[in-house]
């Protein structure tokens, strides 16, 4: 065998393994990808249903608390707020300006809620009412869910943007498609983390 074939051998065996180590990344990438774009789908699932239960909460309160009228506008006005910064984020799990929007929205949304059941509980007959119990119970469970569908997204992205930032998939990562870091979904503290304490 000539020193040219040896060198086209050796040459072509590199390349193809260049290929298909750039291959292997890129399929890594894009399963990790996935995979948080389906844990944001479980947060949509439970915002979904929490924003689906203000409502049924507002009337609630709205025959006990008919005089209250600006604090369930709140209400109403940044469950909407929440609802299309949802849609924002559904439309692009990961991206920072949806995450922040998203975050914010749901911040205001839950410091809304709080007023709300900070007061209702000067009215006794409607903490006695068992559809308010029922509601704030499964509020609560929601918001016990949202928690934990945040975390594993959380996980996810954290997963992802680790992956795409080590040595070597750095290397090709911004070639491949993936050259923003996902954001992760921060809720403040005290707003959705933290199931509303509500006792009757």
């Amino acid at each position: 065998m000539s020193g040219t074939a040896i060198f086209f051998l050796i040459f072509s065996v590199l390349v193809i393994a260049t290929i298909v180590f750039a291959v292997g990344i890129f399929n890594r990438l894009v399963a990790l990808q996935y995979r948080y774009k389906n844990a944001f789908a479980q947060i949509e699932v439970q915002l979904k249903r929490r924003h689906d239960l203000i409502p049924n909460l507002v009337e609630t309160v709205k025959g006990y608390m008919s005089h209250e009228r600006e604090t369930l506008e709140a209400v109403i006005q940044a469950r909407n707020q929440a609802v299309g910064g949802l849609e924002q984020a559904a439309a692009r799990p990961g991206d920072p300006a949806a995450m922040n929007a998203l975050s914010g929205a749901e911040g205001v949304l839950s410091g809304a809620m709080g007023r709300l059941l900070a007061l209702s509980e000067s009215y006794p007959d409607l903490r006695a009412s068992e559809n308010m119990q029922q509601l704030t119970e499964e509020l609560t469970s929601t918001e016990n869910k949202v928690s934990f569908a945040r975390q594993a997204f959380n996980d996810a992205v954290t997963v992802y943007n680790t992956a795409k930032d080590i040595f070597p998939a750095v290397l090709l990562a911004k070639m491949l498609g993936h050259s923003q870091n996902a954001s992760l979904l921060e809720f403040d503290s005290q707003a959705i983390a933290e199931a509303p304490k509500v006792s009757f």
